[in-house]
């Protein structure tokens, strides 16, 4: 019986990235999770608690487990959300949030790509978000993820020869903690958001993990540089065809 293979996620302690995590334990996956915080989920005993805007730390870490552990699965989860109107987004912010949510992405294909090369098999799996169509109050945010989202296509390109997918997942509105930070439970705001997204309900973690769980898939190795809009249909008529 072979060896459950291995999958990395990034920012794989809470929220979206714990569901993503389970859902990769549910699959069959060895799980190693990066993150800042230590995992909520007792099953989540393999990870790193690493600071993942420090790209040369991040980089010496996913190389060293790559090479030990032979991994070709990676999903880049991590991410962080500052909203601020246009006049109001600063230097920092903008390039704190190009740090986490694309760099870091970049640091941890470079470093797992050799072994996924030298294998000739790779899935690499982007957390975006529908916020690349254009959304009030992220400027800083969407520059990231609309950058991760167009490296994604690239990577597709110069990579599919090596039997390496790379896809992208843009969630739409799901019920976490950011998400009820930025819009109070009960509050017109949220219940706007609500009222607007077609499938009449908010999405949840396990929905986006879903959609993770379809690109890992070894038989899903004919998809690569698209974009999954998890939303409940938000993206309809904005989102090209």
């Amino acid at each position: 019986m072979s060896a459950k293979p291995y999958v990395i996620v990034t920012g794989g302690a809470r929220n979206i990235g714990q569901a993503i995590s389970l859902r990769m334990q549910q699959d069959g996956y060895q799980v190693i999770v990066l993150d800042v915080a230590a995992p909520e989920a007792p099953s989540l005993t393999h990870h790193y608690q690493i600071d993942l805007s420090d790209g040369q730390a991040t980089a010496e870490l996913v190389k060293a487990l790559g090479q030990e552990f032979g991994i070709t699965r990676l999903v880049n989860n991590v991410g962080l959300v500052k909203p601020a109107g246009l006049d109001e987004v600063s230097e920092a912010d903008f390039l704190s949030l190009m740090h986490l949510n694309t760099l870091c992405a970049l640091h941890c294909v470079q470093a797992l790509t050799p072994v996924m090369r030298q294998q000739g098999f790779g899935r690499i799996v982007n957390n975006c978000s529908r916020v690349v169509l254009g959304k009030t109050d992220r400027s800083a945010y969407s520059a990231s993820k609309g950058a991760l989202l167009s490296m994604a296509r690239t990577w597709a390109l110069e990579l599919g020869p090596h039997g390496i997918t790379v896809n992208n997942v843009a969630p739409g509105p799901i019920a976490t903690s950011a998400f009820w930070a930025n819009n109070p439970p009960g509050s017109p705001k949220a219940q706007k958001i609500i009222d607007n997204i077609p499938l009449g309900r908010m999405g949840q973690p396990e929905d986006v993990a879903q959609a993770m769980s379809f690109f890992l898939d070894e038989r899903s190795g004919f998809i690569t540089g698209q974009t999954l809009y998890v939303c409940g249909g938000v993206t309809t008529g904005l989102a090209p065809v």
